[in-house]
């Protein structure tokens, strides 16, 4: 007699936590790329702003995230800073970053990690491969903002000056990163035309080009085809910046990348699986051409 054998598929269960967060392209990315790898992969989304909670509220989120079973979580605005004392472990960079965008569960052992950085670097090793990393502007100095000086610095500047509205915000992230890099030097900006006259490129870290923030971070005027320009900012996916930017001439690489490769090593992460990063890549593409 023939018997069909069930297919019993490994599930896996995890979440978002952050503010405003209903029209993240993650948990999309994660399920589907769950599909393909053969799991049963359940994505929650976890709004502050629906549930009518704040960042005080994250102690009680992630316990019961844990005690559910999930695998993992993501984290996301305003909780990455916040998240960091709820874990027992910070991967290396995350404990240089002092900001967690994932926890793993390990038992009843939590590990944070920060995987923005990673996402940035891998989207501009594939989108500006060969630039020179010499000398790098950045406006920006937020979490974000830390995040991806960092991710610029493991790269290999040799220089990153930070523009910033908040002068201490700034002085901050020189100070935070600084003591992890000892073959770069972070400075503080005061003249955004000269820094740019003699850098080798640009990242834009702040919201600006974002839907609900429009507009350009800094005059145009100021852009060379000489210069390569790295955005964070993917929604939408051409912002003013970057669309200049290729006006101009210049190198350009969209906020695209990050959004994608953060989610890859996430993937990775929670299902100690490797994810294909070209498959996401496509399906990103897909999620954004979907009306909204």
């Amino acid at each position: 007699m023939n018997t069909q054998a069930a297919i019993v598929l490994r599930q896996l269960h995890v979440g978002l936590i952050g503010a405003g967060i209903g029209r993240s392209l993650t948990p999309a990315m994660h399920t589907r790329e769950g599909e393909h790898c053969g799991l049963s992969y359940r994505y929650d989304l976890i709004d502050l702003d629906v549930r009518n909670l704040t960042v005080s509220d994250l102690p009680t989120l992630v316990d019961e995230a844990e005690a559910q079973g999930f695998a993992g979580l993501n984290i996301t605005h305003p909780c990455k800073q916040a998240a960091v004392p709820l874990v027992d472990e910070l991967s290396p960079d995350a404990e240089t970053l002092k900001s967690i965008n994932t926890i793993v569960f390990q038992g009843k052992h939590r590990i944070g990690h920060n995987t923005d950085w990673w996402g940035f670097a891998e989207s501009f090793r594939r989108g500006l491969a060969g630039v020179s990393l010499g000398r790098v502007v950045q406006l920006g100095a937020g979490g974000a903002g830390v995040a991806v000086a960092h991710a610029v610095a493991q790269m290999g500047a040799h220089s990153v000056e930070i523009f910033d509205l908040d002068q201490v915000r700034a002085e901050a992230l020189v100070d935070q990163l600084q003591p992890a890099h000892g073959a770069c030097r972070f400075s503080v900006g005061r003249d955004l035309a000269g820094a740019l006259n003699v850098a080798d490129g640009l990242v834009h870290a702040t919201p600006t080009g974002m839907a609900a923030h429009p507009g350009l971070p800094l005059d145009a005027q100021l852009l060379s085809d000489r210069l390569w320009v790295a955005e964070i900012v993917y929604f939408p996916i051409e912002t003013e910046l970057v669309k200049r930017a290729r006006q101009t001439g210049c190198r350009v690489l969209d906020g695209g990348g990050m959004a994608v490769f953060q989610a890859v090593k996430a993937f990775e992460l929670f299902t100690g699986m490797r994810p294909n990063a070209e498959r996401m890549m496509q399906h990103f593409g897909s999620l954004r051409a979907k009306p909204a």
